[in-house]
């Protein structure tokens, strides 16, 4: 049984048939901002925001209270702020999300091998194997979101169902503190009445497609003809909202994921317009991007730079290597020669971004002759000082001037 409320939010609050449901998604609610208010329990029930303070911070996080000014995450905190004047922001502290991601992390774990994380604060289950010891899935999801409120004194929202698609759909409508079983038998009478942008995949620009096809929901989407679909979205983009429509997805939980990319970005607290400036935090950011494929083992065959300039346009290009590579001045000088290809004079830069792509996890073999051997050296030197010492004793010397340049810059891992 479940029941909808003045809202859009819907909650298991009865007997269900979850006999084929083992699927779980366990999302935590307003992960960042939950975090600060266990140290902060006067700002409960206040709008509240984690992220950047200075002129271009951007919200990590914001409290539901502040979500109903039209306040949500990755918006600039200046449109935030006058959204909702009288939003508490808070910078973030990092290191306890971490710790506090990890803690829930060891709760799925102890119910379910086959844990998928997704980010630092939602993850997929697969309780099949769980039932003798724990029970149903649905008492499964009950234990966990007690467990998490008793164990770290924050809150989770749970979807359970019999595909990932429709559990993590589901997970979004039990927001926040709440838990939605959607039996299979009931899958397409969940799904359909609900908007086209439920749907993955589901963009600004593909949902403007469909409307101009006059649908609207999900069950739209699923009584369209296919050949019609595939006119408006290409071949496989109807192939795929097909399926979901219907809430067919074979996708398994997956317990261990290669990374597909590695990169970092930073957003500016005034626009970089100097090409040197610029091209020190091309440095900066390709020295991470390096240490970090060096840290896991990895190299990466492509190097994409990503600009987001002063009026917002965001552009990306890539350039892929001959060989793969985990040295930082080879992926400094690739995104550089990106640069070089669209920066024209004036050009007044918000964010930069550098991204390896194309990993491989096998150890390098480098050619007969390897132009980046005295690189490679000098790069796997610095790692050793910052094993002992901690990164940044060491850097390259561009990097220890103008300091004023170096940007505002805010982790935003995924928040619901």
């Amino acid at each position: 049984m479940s029941k909808q409320d003045g809202s859009s939010r819907q909650v298991t609050t009865g007997p269900v048939d979850d006999s084929a449901t083992p699927i779980l998604h366990v999302d935590m609610d307003a992960f960042f901002v939950s975090v600060e208010l266990l140290s902060r329990p006067e700002l409960r029930g206040k709008p509240v925001l984690v992220g950047g303070t200075g002129g271009r911070g951007v919200v990590s996080a914001a409290s539901y209270e502040a979500r109903k000014y039209g306040v949500n995450s990755a918006m600039p905190m200046s449109i935030a702020l006058r959204k909702c004047p009288n939003a508490i922001v808070l910078r973030g502290n990092y290191r306890a999300y971490s710790e506090y991601s990890k803690r829930v992390m060891e709760i799925f774990e102890s119910i379910t091998p086959l844990v998928e994380p997704l980010s630092i604060d939602e993850a997929f289950l697969d309780v099949s194997g769980a039932r003798r010891l724990h029970g149903s899935p649905a008492e499964i999801g009950w234990m966990l979101r007690e467990r998490i409120r008793t164990e770290t004194g924050l809150t989770a929202s749970v979807g359970i169902a019999a595909t990932k698609f429709v559990a993590k759909v589901a997970s979004s409508r039990a927001k926040p503190d709440g838990m939605l079983v959607v039996p299979a038998a009931d899958t397409t009478a969940f799904l359909h009445p609900l908007p086209i942008s439920a749907l993955w995949g589901v963009g600004k620009a593909t949902e403007e497609r469909l409307h101009r096809l006059g649908l609207r929901t999900v069950g739209d989407v699923a009584g369209m003809p296919r050949d019609a679909l595939e006119r408006a979205i290409g071949p496989a983009g109807a192939a795929k909202l097909g399926s979901l429509s219907m809430g067919d997805d074979p996708r398994r939980v997956v317990t261990s994921r290669a990374e597909k990319s590695i990169g970092h970005e930073s957003t500016f607290g005034h626009d970089l317009v100097e090409p040197a400036a610029i091209r020190r935090e091309l440095l900066r950011l390709s020295s991470e991007v390096g240490a970090r494929l060096r840290k896991h083992r990895l190299s990466g065959r492509t190097v994409v730079l990503k600009l987001r300039y002063g009026d917002f346009r965001t552009i990306t290009r890539s350039r892929t290597l001959a060989e793969p590579t985990d040295v930082a001045r080879r992926i400094y000088d690739e995104a550089a020669a990106a640069l070089d290809e669209v920066l024209q004079p004036g050009d007044r830069i918000r964010l930069i971004g550098v991204r390896a792509e194309g990993l491989d996890a096998d150890e390098l073999v480098p050619a007969l002759w390897d132009p980046d051997e005295d690189w490679r050296e000098a790069e796997r030197a610095v790692d050793e000082v910052a094993a002992r010492f901690g990164r940044g004793l060491v850097q390259p010397a561009a990097l220890l001037r103008a300091r004023e340049t170096r940007p505002e810059s805010l982790q935003r891992p995924r928040e619901e």
